[in-house]
C-alpha cells in the first residue's frame, strides 16, 4: 500500500499542494505537469518523510514537541533542497541576523556594524529583513548591536532556520504543506511588527508574505450580503500603510489603516481587528475587509468571503493572524478621501509642578466621549521620569479627519482653556490639510523598534468608564498612578463605531471603546532572568491588574499587548472566543499554525532555556504526550 501511494503522481500533487477543486485556479497546465514529474523524481528517502506527514496524521498529533533539528523526523538536506526547487529558488537558508556583524564569526563587519547602530530603532532599518522582529525581547535578545545590548555573541535565537521569501500563493501552500507533513514548526512574518513576537520562532521554517505587493483598485464592488456596494481596493498582504494610503490619494480615496508608516496593515493587522485613525468614522480594519484570498491549514488555496467558507471569513476578521490560514490578499471597503486637520502640542511639570500638571490631565478626562463622538482620534504620551520627577505629555497629534480648521479649534478650544486657567499654557500647531493622506504623513510619529528592557500591556476602558464624574475621577487617579510607578503610557482617546452591525471576529469590547490604553514595565538592561520574569509577573499583578478592575468585563488589543496576559482569550475575544475555538478545530485540526496568545495555543508553550516569555526555545505541547 505504501509503495503504491509514493508511485502516484496525484498523490504526490496532493501532498505537496492540495489544491481543492473550488479554489482558484494557480498554475497553467504546463505548471501542473511539470509540478507532477517533479514530484515523481524524489528519491525514495525523501517520500518516506512526506508520506510518514501526510499519511499518518496522528504522529503529528500525538508528538509532544514540533520537529527539531537534531531529531530523526528532522527533513534532509534533499528535503530542504527539494522545497528550494519547487518554490522557485526562493528558500533562504539561515539567514544571518542583522546584528551579526557586529560579533566574531563569518559575518563580521565593523562599519557595517558602526552603521547599523544609530539606524537600529528604526522600522525601516527592519522591515524589509526575512527575519527581523521588531520586538527584540520576545525574539530573546540573542543577537543586537553591542551598544543597544551587549549579547556577548550572536546566535539565532528566536529566529526561523528556513525562510520561504513567498510571491505566489503556491509558495505558501509549498510550505504550509511542508510543515504539516513534516512536523517542523511554521511562523509566518509580514515585516515584523508585533509587541508579542509572533512573526518569530526557533529554527521554524517561516512563510515571508512582504512582496506580496499587487494593488488593484475596484469601482464598484458588490456584495448584497454584506450589504456593501462601491469602490475597494484589493492588496497583497505584503503591502504596507504607506503604500495603500499612497495609492489610495491618487484615486480619490482613503482606506481603514493604521498610524504607523511601515505596518502591513493587510496581515497580521487586519486579522486582529486593528485601530486606525478613521476608526470613529468608519470602524475597525477588520470591518472593512469584503473577501480574502488564503492557503488554509490543509493547503488549499480559497476565497473566502461572506458566500465562499462564510465561517473561516467570519475568523479572519478579528480572529488574529497565524491562526487560521495565511493570507495572501484582501479586498477591503474604500471611502472617500476628505480634508483633515491635526494638532500637535506637548506641557511638563518641570515649571509648574506635578499637581497642576495632573490637574491639566485631569481636565482632559472629561473631553474623551465629545471628542471620540465628534470622530476624532488623539494619539498621546505620558512619560515619566523617575530622575528628575518631571512629568511629560505629548499630544501627537490630536487627529481630525474630516474637520476644517474651524472645527477642531473648536473642538480643543474648551480644554486649551481650562488649561490656560490652570496657568498651563500651550502652543497647539492646528495645520489642516486638503486631503487624509498628507495630514497622516506629517503628523504621525515614526514607529520604532521596541526596547530591549520593556514590555507593553493594554486595555480597552469602555464608554462606562467616562459617563459619570466619579468614573472619571477612578480612571484618571489610576493613570496618575501608573505614571507615578514609572509606567510609560501611551493612549488613544478613540471610539471603533460598528458600521452595519457588521458580524465578524472583532473583540466586543472594541465596540464601547473610548479610551485604547497601553502601559509598559521596565527592568534594569542587566538584569537576571529571574529578576525580568519576577517585575513583569508583579506588572500583571498590580498595575495592569489595577486597570482590569475598573473595567470589568472589557479587553486587550491582541496586537499591542503583554505575552502574560491572563486569561487572554476572553481579554483578545471576549464573548467570541468559544467559537473561535470550535473553528480553529475545523480549520487547523493538527494546530499547523501557532502564534503566541493565539486562539488555541494555550495547547503549546515554548519552552525557552531560561523561563522567559520569548521564541527562543522548542514549541511543545502543554500536556504531555509519547513522543
Amino acid at each position: 500500500m505504501r509503495q503504491s501511494l509514493r508511485s502516484s503522481p496525484t498523490f504526490w500533487l496532493t501532498a505537496f499542494l492540495a489544491v481543492t477543486s473550488s479554489a482558484s485556479p494557480i498554475f497553467s497546465g504546463s505548471d501542473v505537469a511539470q509540478l507532477v514529474e517533479d514530484l515523481e523524481e524524489l528519491p525514495a528517502t525523501l517520500k518516506d518523510i512526506y508520506v510518514s506527514g501526510s499519511s499518518h496524521p496522528a504522529k503529528n498529533e500525538t508528538r509532544r514537541c514540533k520537529v527539531y533539528p537534531g531529531d530523526l523526523e528532522w527533513p534532509s538536506d534533499e528535503a530542504w533542497e527539494k522545497l528550494n526547487e519547487l518554490t522557485d529558488s526562493r528558500l533562504l537558508t539561515k539567514p544571518e541576523p542583522k546584528a551579526s556583524v557586529c560579533y566574531n564569526g563569518p559575518s563580521y563587519d565593523a562599519e557595517k556594524c558602526a552603521g547599523l547602530a544609530p539606524i537600529w530603532s528604526r522600522s525601516y532599518t527592519h522591515m524589509h529583513d526575512p527575519i527581523e522582529m521588531m520586538s527584540p525581547v520576545a525574539q530573546g535578545m540573542t543577537c543586537l548591536p553591542p551598544n543597544v545590548f551587549d549579547s556577548g555573541n550572536c546566535t539565532r535565537g528566536g529566529f526561523p532556520m528556513y525562510v520561504i521569501n513567498a510571491t505566489e500563493p503556491k509558495h505558501v501552500q509549498l510550505g504550509v504543506n511542508f510543515a504539516r507533513n513534516t512536523g517542523v514548526r511554521l511562523v509566518v512574518k509580514n515585516t515584523g511588527h508585533d509587541f508579542l513576537g509572533k512573526s518569530g520562532g526557533k529554527d521554524a521554517l517561516s512563510i515571508w508574505t512582504h512582496y506580496f505587493k499587487s494593488i488593484e483598485y475596484i469601482e464598484d464592488f458588490v456584495d448584497e450580503k454584506l450589504g456593501y456596494s462601491g469602490p475597494a481596493f484589493k492588496a497583497g498582504v505584503g503591502v504596507q500603510a504607506f503604500e495603500i494610503y499612497k495609492a489610495a490619494r491618487e484615486k480619490g480615496r482613503t482606506v481603514v489603516g493604521g498610524e504607523g508608516e511601515t505596518v502591513g496593515i493587510f496581515g497580521g493587522y487586519i486579522q486582529g481587528g486593528g485601530h486606525s485613525p478613521l476608526s470613529s468614522l468608519y470602524g475597525t480594519g477588520a470591518d472593512q475587509v469584503l473577501s480574502f484570498e488564503v492557503v488554509t491549514a490543509a493547503g488549499d488555496f480559497v476565497t473566502a468571503n461572506s458566500s465562499s467558507y462564510p465561517d473561516l471569513f467570519w475568523a479572519l476578521r478579528g480572529g488574529g493572524g497565524s491562526t487560521f490560514g495565511v493570507a495572501t490578499a484582501v479586498t477591503v471597503k474604500a471611502h472617500p478621501d476628505m480634508p483633515t486637520t491635526a494638532a500637535r502640542f506637548s506641557f511638563t511639570s518641570e515649571k509648574i509642578g506635578n499637581e497642576t500638571f495632573w490637574a491639566g490631565i485631569r481636565s482632559y478626562v472629561d473631553y474623551f466621549i465629545p471628542n471620540a463622538d465628534a470622530g476624532t482620534y488623539a494619539y498621546f504620551t505620558l512619560i515619566p521620569n523617575v530622575w528628575t520627577g518631571i512629568f511629560t505629555f505629548n499630544m501627537s497629534p490630536f487627529f481630525a479627519p474630516g474637520k476644517t480648521l474651524e472645527e477642531t479649534e473648536a473642538l480643543l478650544q474648551p480644554w486649551l482653556t481650562r488649561l490656560s486657567d490652570l496657568g498651563i499654557n500651550v502652543d497647539p500647531n492646528i495645520t489642516h490639510w486638503d486631503n487624509f493622506h498628507d495630514a497622516w504623513r506629517s503628523s504621525f510619529p515614526l514607529e520604532t523598534v521596541q526596547k530591549v528592557n520593556a514590555t507593553t500591556g493594554s486595555r480597552m476602558f469602555p464608554r462606562a468608564n467616562f459617563e459619570t464624574e466619579e468614573k472619571r475621577e477612578e480612571l484618571y487617579r489610576n493613570l496618575r498612578q501608573s505614571s507615578e510607578n514609572n509606567r510609560v503610557q501611551v493612549h488613544f482617546n478613540i471610539k471603533t463605531v460598528d458600521p452595519d452591525n457588521a458580524d465578524n471576529a472583532v473583540n466586543s469590547a472594541w465596540r464601547p471603546m473610548i479610551l485604547f490604553a497601553q502601559q509598559a514595565v521596565r527592568w534594569p538592561v542587566n538584569a537576571t532572568a529571574v529578576e525580568k520574569l519576577r517585575i513583569r509577573r508583579e506588572f500583571q499583578e498590580g498595575d495592569m491588574q489595577r486597570w482590569r478592575d475598573i473595567s470589568p468585563g472589557a479587553g486587550s488589543y491582541l496586537a499591542e499587548a503583554d505575552r502574560l496576559e491572563p486569561n487572554f482569550g476572553q481579554a483578545f475575544w471576549g464573548d467570541k472566543y468559544p467559537r473561535l475555538l470550535e473553528l480553529k478545530a475545523k480549520w487547523d485540526p493538527q494546530d499547523v499554525f501557532f502564534a503566541t496568545t493565539s486562539v488555541g495555543s494555550e495547547r503549546w508553550k515554548v519552552e525557552t532555556p531560561d523561563g522567559l516569555p520569548n521564541e527562543n526555545g522548542k514549541l511543545c505541547r502543554v500536556q504531555s504526550a509519547p513522543s
